[in-house]
């Protein structure tokens, strides 16, 4: 996909009107041009928390929805940082706010859900730069600066922090957006003051140690959206049955069986997609573009009436929010519990032992709401000492945050 012959360069700046945060600029005619590039349109086709709608009916906004709002947020950054005496250029500006759009680019339909199986074994922040570079070879310098600065290559080191850390743009839109579209008022966070207090202290991004309350509040409020939302148990079952049913249709698709999909599902369903596929085959990655949520919506409209019971189950359910039932606990379920619910489950759909698998599911659930054991939020003491969240911090519980939380669950289908 050529960029260039749909290049305006008489664009007014545009502006647009966002529920979290009111009216947005677009910063320059060339960034306007890349939104409207198919590659970004596309994640106006992908709801950003998938599943979750089923449980918060709100929740159907967009990737394109998050990624504006986390270029808006890097806008204000590339201020704050800029006014306290930090060069950042034009050139600079703009290739952090193209690696801010474009860094979920990557996303498929329902991404970790597809990432099990149709695309297995490349992240989403892989294919995002495999985008990038693609769009580099057609747009040239700024794209290729984009490049340097979303892989963590580039010599300042805080505009890749910015993109991508445990204080990035990205989580800073994300929680208040996702706060705001289920209602869980408990994921809001002030992200006005946490990028105020945003600063640089030998090339890595630092926030002043009056800001210490806000991202405690970011990193609790982080902690209780995992569980409240993204780690939802119904949200759990609703996506491990989406799993199951695109590994049946794959399964039944490579037996040889006709099985309902756009092309470019087909593509993907017909194939075992590796990341060397990708990087050696171009046509892998404009399936990939070509892929979102109406593909898999749709193709589950139609496979509720397959031949095959699995995926006509599976899908009729997901289609009528006939969820299975799915339990949690604080210790792994044993043996004999799993046993007893794939012997129920036979039992009920009239299914063979080997295709159980199917509707029975056991797996662990992790949450670490501050990981100190990646890029770690620093805090630039009033005596310029730098000193890690979790021992500038007075509150308690940050320490406790950075354990992760591991959950267990087991579910099943009911009638």
């Amino acid at each position: 996909m050529d960029l260039r012959p749909n290049l305006n360069r008489n664009n007014k700046k545009k502006i647009f009107n966002d529920p979290v945060y009111g009216f947005i600029s677009i910063p320059d005619e060339f960034i306007f041009d890349l939104i409207e590039h198919p590659y970004l349109q596309r994640l106006r086709r992908i709801m950003q928390l998938g599943m979750s709608h089923l449980v918060y009916p709100g929740a159907l906004h967009t990737r394109f929805h998050h990624v504006l709002g986390a270029m808006h947020l890097m806008d204000l950054a590339i201020n704050v940082i800029r006014r306290k005496g930090h060069e950042i250029t034009k050139e600079e500006e703009r290739a952090v706010l193209i690696a801010i759009l474009l860094h979920d680019i990557g996303h498929g339909p329902f991404s970790h859900a597809l990432e099990y199986d149709i695309v297995h074994g490349v992240s989403h922040e892989e294919i995002s730069a495999m985008f990038i570079e693609k769009l580099s070879l057609e747009l040239g310098d700024d794209m290729n600066r984009a490049l340097l600065i979303f892989r963590n290559k580039y010599h300042k080191a805080f505009l890749h922090q910015l993109v991508s850390s445990q204080l990035d743009m990205d989580r800073l839109d994300y929680l208040n957006r996702d706060s705001f579209y289920t209602g869980v008022s408990e994921g809001i966070i002030g992200s006005d003051r946490l990028i105020e207090m945003l600063n640089v202290k030998d090339g890595n991004l630092v926030l002043e140690e009056k800001g210490i309350y806000s991202v405690e509040k970011f990193i609790v409020a982080r902690r209780v959206m995992y569980w409240q939302v993204y780690l939802h148990k119904t949200v759990v079952a609703a996506e491990f049955m989406l799993i199951h049913a695109l590994r049946r249709a794959k399964e039944l698709t490579q037996q040889g069986h006709e099985v309902f999909g756009s092309p470019s599902l087909q593509f993907f369903l017909k194939k075992n997609i590796t990341n060397n596929d990708f990087k050696s085959n171009p046509e892998v990655l404009e399936h990939f573009a070509n892929l979102d949520d109406y593909d898999i919506l749709g193709a589950l409209k139609v496979w509720q009436n397959d031949k095959d019971p699995v995926l006509a189950e599976l899908s009729k359910r997901l289609v009528n929010r006939n969820l299975f039932k799915i339990e949690i606990s604080s210790e792994p379920f044993g043996k004999d519990r799993v046993a007893l619910e794939k012997e129920m489950a036979m039992n009920l759909l009239n299914i063979s032992p080997e295709l159980v698998d199917y509707f029975v599911y056991t797996d662990s659930l992790s949450n670490n709401a501050y990981n100190q054991k990646k890029q770690n939020i620093n805090i630039l003491m009033k005596n310029g000492e730098i000193i890690d969240l979790g021992k500038a911090s007075d509150n308690l519980n940050i320490s406790a945050l950075a354990s992760p939380v591991e959950k267990y669950f087991i579910c099943y289908p009911i009638k």
